[in-house]
Protein backbone atom coordinates (compact mmCIF):
# COMPACT_ATOMS: atom_id res chain seq x y z
CA UNK A 1 0.00 0.00 0.00
CA UNK A 2 1.67 3.22 -1.51
CA UNK A 3 2.00 5.88 1.87
CA UNK A 4 -0.31 8.99 2.41
CA UNK A 5 1.01 11.74 1.39
CA UNK A 6 -1.68 14.30 2.43
CA UNK A 7 -4.47 14.03 4.89
CA UNK A 8 -7.42 16.62 4.85
CA UNK A 9 -10.79 16.70 3.78
CA UNK A 10 -12.68 17.16 0.76
CA UNK A 11 -15.19 20.21 1.71
CA UNK A 12 -17.96 20.17 -0.59
CA UNK A 13 -20.73 22.49 0.80
CA UNK A 14 -21.22 21.80 4.20
CA UNK A 15 -20.62 18.06 3.58
CA UNK A 16 -16.66 17.12 4.65
CA UNK A 17 -15.01 14.14 3.63
CA UNK A 18 -11.92 13.04 5.54
CA UNK A 19 -9.37 11.43 3.24
CA UNK A 20 -5.86 10.21 2.72
CA UNK A 21 -4.33 11.70 -0.56
CA UNK A 22 -1.71 8.22 -2.58
CA UNK A 23 0.24 8.79 -5.54
CA UNK A 24 -2.09 7.06 -8.33
CA UNK A 25 1.50 6.42 -10.59
CA UNK A 26 4.32 3.97 -10.33
CA UNK A 27 7.85 5.18 -12.01
CA UNK A 28 9.55 2.36 -13.51
CA UNK A 29 12.83 3.98 -15.01
CA UNK A 30 15.65 2.84 -14.69
CA UNK A 31 17.87 5.61 -12.70
CA UNK A 32 21.97 6.80 -12.96
CA UNK A 33 23.89 8.28 -9.92
CA UNK A 34 26.94 10.50 -10.97
CA UNK A 35 30.87 8.94 -10.68
CA UNK A 36 34.16 9.52 -11.30
CA UNK A 37 34.82 7.66 -13.94
CA UNK A 38 38.83 7.20 -13.20
CA UNK A 39 37.83 5.16 -9.91
CA UNK A 40 34.30 5.25 -10.17
CA UNK A 41 33.89 6.97 -6.80
CA UNK A 42 30.39 8.28 -6.04
CA UNK A 43 29.94 12.24 -6.89
CA UNK A 44 27.77 13.89 -4.77
CA UNK A 45 25.99 17.28 -4.39
CA UNK A 46 27.03 18.80 -1.55
CA UNK A 47 25.85 22.73 0.21
CA UNK A 48 27.71 24.85 1.25
CA UNK A 49 27.06 28.44 2.61
CA UNK A 50 27.96 31.51 0.53
CA UNK A 51 28.84 33.56 3.83
CA UNK A 52 30.92 31.13 5.98
CA UNK A 53 31.93 28.93 3.12
CA UNK A 54 31.88 25.84 4.66
CA UNK A 55 29.26 22.89 4.21
CA UNK A 56 26.24 22.95 6.32
CA UNK A 57 23.88 20.33 7.56
CA UNK A 58 20.08 19.81 6.54
CA UNK A 59 18.91 20.37 9.44
CA UNK A 60 20.65 23.99 9.08
CA UNK A 61 19.09 24.82 6.01
CA UNK A 62 15.24 26.91 5.73
CA UNK A 63 13.36 28.87 2.75
CA UNK A 64 13.61 32.42 2.33
CA UNK A 65 12.59 35.32 -0.11
CA UNK A 66 14.93 37.43 -1.85
CA UNK A 67 13.28 40.55 -1.38
CA UNK A 68 16.25 42.69 -2.60
CA UNK A 69 19.44 42.14 -3.60
CA UNK A 70 20.82 42.33 -0.06
CA UNK A 71 17.27 41.54 1.88
CA UNK A 72 16.29 37.84 2.49
CA UNK A 73 12.65 37.11 4.27
CA UNK A 74 13.16 33.81 5.79
CA UNK A 75 10.25 31.62 6.06
CA UNK A 76 9.69 28.73 7.89
CA UNK A 77 7.72 25.47 7.04
CA UNK A 78 5.21 26.28 10.16
CA UNK A 79 4.62 29.45 8.88
CA UNK A 80 3.29 28.13 5.76
CA UNK A 81 1.62 25.55 7.43
CA UNK A 82 -0.36 28.07 9.00
CA UNK A 83 -0.90 30.29 6.08
CA UNK A 84 -4.31 31.58 6.15
CA UNK A 85 -5.86 29.48 3.10
CA UNK A 86 -9.76 27.58 3.57
CA UNK A 87 -7.75 25.15 0.84
CA UNK A 88 -4.63 24.51 3.30
CA UNK A 89 -5.99 21.61 5.21
CA UNK A 90 -9.10 21.22 2.52
CA UNK A 91 -9.48 20.31 -1.19
CA UNK A 92 -12.86 22.86 -1.78
CA UNK A 93 -15.20 22.05 -4.28
CA UNK A 94 -15.96 25.14 -6.49
CA UNK A 95 -18.20 23.63 -9.73
CA UNK A 96 -18.62 21.08 -11.75
CA UNK A 97 -18.27 21.00 -15.15
CA UNK A 98 -18.08 18.12 -18.09
CA UNK A 99 -15.05 16.56 -18.31
CA UNK A 100 -14.48 17.57 -21.86
CA UNK A 101 -14.69 21.18 -21.20
CA UNK A 102 -11.49 20.83 -19.77
CA UNK A 103 -8.31 20.98 -22.23
CA UNK A 104 -6.19 17.89 -21.75
CA UNK A 105 -3.22 20.20 -21.70
CA UNK A 106 -4.03 22.02 -18.10
CA UNK A 107 -3.88 18.19 -16.73
CA UNK A 108 -1.53 16.77 -14.51
CA UNK A 109 -0.76 14.04 -12.17
CA UNK A 110 -2.97 12.35 -10.41
CA UNK A 111 -3.58 11.04 -6.82
CA UNK A 112 -5.91 8.62 -5.26
CA UNK A 113 -8.16 9.94 -1.95
CA UNK A 114 -8.77 7.35 0.16
CA UNK A 115 -11.69 7.64 2.88
CA UNK A 116 -9.95 8.37 5.92
CA UNK A 117 -11.80 5.71 8.51
CA UNK A 118 -15.39 4.94 8.89
CA UNK A 119 -16.59 8.29 9.26
CA UNK A 120 -16.03 8.95 5.76
CA UNK A 121 -17.38 6.07 4.10
CA UNK A 122 -20.72 7.55 3.72
CA UNK A 123 -19.55 10.89 2.58
CA UNK A 124 -17.71 9.69 0.01
CA UNK A 125 -19.40 7.17 -1.18
CA UNK A 126 -22.16 9.86 -1.65
CA UNK A 127 -20.17 12.09 -3.97
CA UNK A 128 -19.06 8.84 -5.87
CA UNK A 129 -22.07 8.35 -7.23
CA UNK A 130 -23.16 11.62 -7.36
CA UNK A 131 -20.20 12.31 -9.82
CA UNK A 132 -21.12 9.37 -11.56
CA UNK A 133 -24.48 9.51 -12.34
CA UNK A 134 -24.33 13.36 -13.37
CA UNK A 135 -21.52 12.42 -15.57
CA UNK A 136 -19.45 15.88 -14.78
CA UNK A 137 -16.24 16.42 -13.01
CA UNK A 138 -15.34 18.48 -9.87
CA UNK A 139 -13.36 21.47 -10.04
CA UNK A 140 -11.23 21.91 -6.70
CA UNK A 141 -8.66 24.52 -4.91
CA UNK A 142 -5.88 23.13 -2.45
CA UNK A 143 -2.36 24.15 -1.58
CA UNK A 144 0.40 22.22 -1.44
CA UNK A 145 3.85 22.26 -1.72
CA UNK A 146 3.85 26.18 -0.78
CA UNK A 147 1.10 27.40 -3.21
CA UNK A 148 -3.02 27.19 -3.80
CA UNK A 149 -3.22 24.83 -7.04
CA UNK A 150 -6.35 23.88 -9.02
CA UNK A 151 -7.24 20.45 -9.56
CA UNK A 152 -10.31 18.13 -11.15
CA UNK A 153 -12.14 15.47 -9.38
CA UNK A 154 -12.95 12.03 -11.09
CA UNK A 155 -14.32 8.87 -10.70
CA UNK A 156 -11.93 6.12 -11.63
CA UNK A 157 -13.05 2.40 -9.97
CA UNK A 158 -15.42 3.57 -7.46
CA UNK A 159 -12.38 5.86 -5.95
CA UNK A 160 -12.10 9.51 -6.33
CA UNK A 161 -8.91 10.50 -8.36
CA UNK A 162 -7.53 13.78 -7.98
CA UNK A 163 -5.53 15.40 -10.97
CA UNK A 164 -3.33 18.57 -10.69
CA UNK A 165 -4.65 21.34 -12.89
CA UNK A 166 -2.04 23.84 -14.41
CA UNK A 167 -4.10 27.51 -13.88
CA UNK A 168 -5.18 29.49 -17.01
CA UNK A 169 -2.70 32.20 -17.07
CA UNK A 170 0.04 29.17 -17.24
CA UNK A 171 -0.81 27.95 -20.43
CA UNK A 172 0.80 29.38 -23.13
CA UNK A 173 -0.57 30.81 -26.37
CA UNK A 174 -0.16 28.56 -29.22
CA UNK A 175 -0.89 30.69 -32.39
CA UNK A 176 2.64 32.00 -32.56
CA UNK A 177 3.83 28.46 -33.71
CA UNK A 178 1.49 27.57 -36.07
CA UNK A 179 2.87 27.07 -39.39
CA UNK A 180 1.30 29.26 -42.81
CA UNK A 181 -2.07 28.39 -44.47
CA UNK A 182 -1.74 25.38 -46.63
CA UNK A 183 -4.74 23.60 -48.61
CA UNK A 184 -5.64 20.02 -48.47
CA UNK A 185 -7.63 18.09 -50.82
CA UNK A 186 -10.27 16.28 -49.66
CA UNK A 187 -8.76 12.66 -51.18
CA UNK A 188 -6.03 13.93 -48.51
CA UNK A 189 -8.60 13.69 -45.39
CA UNK A 190 -10.40 11.17 -46.55
CA UNK A 191 -7.06 9.24 -46.97
CA UNK A 192 -5.90 10.65 -43.17
CA UNK A 193 -9.19 9.23 -42.06
CA UNK A 194 -8.54 5.68 -43.53
CA UNK A 195 -5.43 5.32 -41.67
CA UNK A 196 -6.58 6.90 -38.17
CA UNK A 197 -9.74 4.08 -39.08
CA UNK A 198 -6.58 1.14 -39.87
CA UNK A 199 -5.10 2.15 -36.74
CA UNK A 200 -7.97 2.50 -34.21
CA UNK A 201 -8.06 0.36 -31.16
CA UNK A 202 -10.27 -0.08 -27.97
CA UNK A 203 -8.41 0.33 -25.36
CA UNK A 204 -4.39 0.74 -24.89
CA UNK A 205 -3.62 -2.91 -23.40
CA UNK A 206 -1.57 -4.31 -26.30
CA UNK A 207 2.05 -5.36 -25.42
CA UNK A 208 3.19 -2.42 -28.18
CA UNK A 209 2.30 0.26 -25.56
CA UNK A 210 5.28 -0.40 -22.98
CA UNK A 211 8.53 1.30 -22.18
CA UNK A 212 10.58 -0.60 -24.66
CA UNK A 213 13.39 2.02 -23.98
CA UNK A 214 13.97 0.95 -20.03
CA UNK A 215 13.36 -2.76 -21.31
CA UNK A 216 16.37 -2.39 -23.89
CA UNK A 217 18.52 -0.33 -21.37
CA UNK A 218 17.86 -3.13 -19.18
CA UNK A 219 19.11 -5.80 -21.34
CA UNK A 220 22.42 -3.36 -21.81
CA UNK A 221 22.98 -3.28 -18.10
CA UNK A 222 22.87 -6.46 -17.61
CA UNK A 223 25.30 -7.33 -21.11
CA UNK A 224 27.47 -4.92 -19.35
CA UNK A 225 27.88 -6.97 -16.13
CA UNK A 226 28.32 -10.32 -17.86
CA UNK A 227 30.90 -9.37 -19.85
CA UNK A 228 28.44 -9.88 -23.37
CA UNK A 229 28.11 -8.32 -26.10
CA UNK A 230 26.13 -4.78 -26.25
CA UNK A 231 22.76 -5.61 -27.87
CA UNK A 232 22.88 -3.95 -31.26
CA UNK A 233 20.41 -1.42 -32.38
CA UNK A 234 17.80 -3.07 -35.05
CA UNK A 235 18.17 -1.61 -38.72
CA UNK A 236 16.79 1.29 -40.32
CA UNK A 237 13.77 0.41 -42.64
CA UNK A 238 15.32 0.84 -46.19
CA UNK A 239 13.35 3.85 -47.31
CA UNK A 240 15.23 3.49 -51.03
CA UNK A 241 15.91 7.42 -50.53
CA UNK A 242 12.63 8.02 -52.30
CA UNK A 243 10.56 10.97 -51.55
CA UNK A 244 6.58 10.58 -51.03
CA UNK A 245 4.06 12.55 -51.54
CA UNK A 246 1.43 13.01 -49.38
CA UNK A 247 -1.51 10.55 -51.08
CA UNK A 248 1.37 7.69 -51.41
CA UNK A 249 2.28 8.33 -47.92
CA UNK A 250 -1.11 7.66 -47.19
CA UNK A 251 -1.68 4.77 -48.71
CA UNK A 252 1.39 3.30 -48.02
CA UNK A 253 0.43 3.50 -44.06
CA UNK A 254 -2.77 2.25 -43.99
CA UNK A 255 -1.68 -1.36 -46.15
CA UNK A 256 1.55 -0.80 -43.63
CA UNK A 257 -0.70 -0.68 -40.35
CA UNK A 258 -3.13 -3.32 -41.76
CA UNK A 259 -0.58 -5.53 -42.68
CA UNK A 260 0.72 -5.24 -38.71
CA UNK A 261 -2.70 -5.92 -37.53
CA UNK A 262 -3.17 -9.06 -39.78
CA UNK A 263 -6.15 -7.57 -41.98
CA UNK A 264 -7.53 -9.25 -44.90
CA UNK A 265 -7.52 -8.37 -48.16
CA UNK A 266 -11.22 -7.36 -47.69
CA UNK A 267 -10.77 -5.06 -44.95
CA UNK A 268 -13.31 -1.52 -44.75
CA UNK A 269 -10.48 0.27 -44.04
CA UNK A 270 -9.80 1.33 -47.75
CA UNK A 271 -8.49 4.03 -49.48
CA UNK A 272 -10.84 6.60 -51.62
CA UNK A 273 -10.80 6.57 -55.04
CA UNK A 274 -9.00 9.34 -56.80
CA UNK A 275 -11.94 12.31 -57.14
CA UNK A 276 -11.70 13.99 -60.99
CA UNK A 277 -12.06 16.88 -59.41
CA UNK A 278 -11.32 17.25 -55.51
CA UNK A 279 -12.51 20.36 -53.30
CA UNK A 280 -9.41 22.54 -51.61
CA UNK A 281 -9.78 23.07 -48.07
CA UNK A 282 -7.95 24.82 -45.05
CA UNK A 283 -7.03 23.42 -43.11
CA UNK A 284 21.88 -12.09 -8.38
CA UNK A 285 22.78 -12.07 -9.80
CA UNK A 286 21.13 -8.93 -9.10
CA UNK A 287 18.41 -8.43 -12.56
CA UNK A 288 17.73 -5.20 -13.50
CA UNK A 289 14.17 -4.22 -12.65
CA UNK A 290 11.98 -3.21 -15.70
CA UNK A 291 8.99 -1.87 -15.85
CA UNK A 292 5.50 -3.73 -16.13
CA UNK A 293 3.86 -4.00 -19.43
CA UNK A 294 1.45 -2.30 -20.03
Amino acid sequence: MPRSIWSGAISFGLVTVPINVVSATEDHSIRFHQYHLEDMGRVRVRKYCEVEDREVAQAEIGKGYQLTKEQVIPISDEELREIPLPTAKAIEIEAFVPLESIDPIRIGEGYYLQPSGQVAAKPYRLLVQALGRSSKVAVAKYAWSGRERLGVLRVKDDVIVLHAMRWPDEIRDPAELLPEPVELTEDELDGALALMDSMTRDDLDDPEFRDTYTDALAKVIEAKRDDKPLPKAPEPEETGGKVLDLMTALNESVAKAQAARGAGAGDAHEMPKKKTAAKKTTAKRTSVRRPRSA
